[in-house]
């Protein structure tokens, strides 16, 4: 039996779902939301803080920064808990409130800055936090989940090779688009093996990440307002972006047969569907995607009708109407 000492060390990486009987697909769902953090985000939290200990710039002293729209949030909130470290998370309005209880019962300190940027995002507004808390004090350690290789290095040394040794056969890889650092770790392992493997980016409408017109996104997880310094586009062969009605009738879709995850793993599962209906028609390829979290987390809002009806009412009567 696994016995451990700091939550970050249970993480269960071997647990996928056939969603064949729920979207008539051939698609293996690797669920990354078995551990204290929730979410795919923990193995990145914990390489980006062991990195910065190891290299001097993070110490039992520091209080570690970080903007996060809640899941990454969370997992640095749960390893400075276990360190005995401070934790700052700026956050935006679009962060789950259970996100932000999660976030504050372990100890952190949680900012919610309203500043819209340039693109009518959070994300510069949250970053112009972070600096401004840095530069007041030397204290302050901002490990920048955007631009640190310790948060893409975390999946090409453990993500990509979990999946790699349970599907040899490996086709098509579908991978969400956040900071994007899951989908360059993955990546870069199945390129640097020339493995003949389809990586398939899967975006929001309105993340400018692959060049998108930036739009109004309330689903919180995937998608940004400004690109990630992480991008390396020669490395993906093909971006499937999904508008956030199709994401939440694809949770609700999966809820209905018993699997409730969050906002983030139903952008993935309905462009993995659209893409592969519209490129392996009537095919049966070995394709996997990734979820990123579970749904306990989202039901103040896209498991709640009335958020539904306050922020997409028009465009959910499906649902709605039900």
């Amino acid at each position: 039996m696994p016995i451990i000492t700091a939550p970050q060390d249970f993480n269960v990486d071997d647990l996928y779902v056939d969603l064949r009987h729920v979207i008539d697909r051939p698609l293996y769902l690797k669920c990354e939301g078995f551990n204290f953090a929730g979410s795919v985000k923990l193995k990145a939290a914990a390489a980006m803080v062991e990195a910065a200990e190891a290299e001097g710039a993070l110490t039992e002293n520091s209080i570690i920064v970080e903007s996060s729209s809640g899941n990454l949030g969370i997992a640095l909130s749960l390893i400075a808990a276990s360190r005995g470290l401070r934790f700052v998370c700026v956050t935006d309005p679009r962060c789950n409130p259970a996100s932000m209880r999660v976030m504050r019962a372990l100890g952190a300190e949680v900012r919610v800055v309203s500043d819209r940027d340039a693109n009518g995002g959070y994300l510069g507004g949250r970053i112009a936090h972070v600096r401004d808390l840095c530069e007041s004090g030397a204290e302050y350690v901002w490990l920048n989940q955007y631009a640190n290789r310790n948060n893409w290095l975390a999946h090409y040394r453990g993500t990509a090779p979990s999946i790699d040794r349970e599907f040899p056969g490996l086709e098509v890889l579908f991978v969400g688009a956040g900071t994007t650092g899951t989908l360059m770790g993955c990546a870069r392992y199945f390129r640097e093996r020339n493995r003949p493997v389809t990586i398939v980016a899967v975006d929001a409408v309105g993340s400018v990440t692959f060049g998108g017109i930036p739009e109004r996104r309330m689903v919180p997880g995937l998608g940004t307002s400004s690109k990630p310094g992480l991008v390396d586009e020669s490395l993906i062969d093909d971006v499937v972006h999904v508008p956030e009605p199709d994401t939440i009738r694809t949770v609700r879709a999966l809820s209905s047969r018993g699997f409730l995850f969050g906002g983030s793993t139903g952008t993935v599962v309905s462009g993995a569907s659209r893409w592969l209906e519209a490129k392996y028609p009537g095919e049966d390829p070995v394709a996997v995607a990734i979820a990123p979290d579970l749904g306990e987390r989202y039901l103040d809002s896209i498991y709640e009708d009335g958020w539904l009806r306050e922020h997409f009412g028009a465009e959910l009567p499906d649902i709605l109407d039900a």
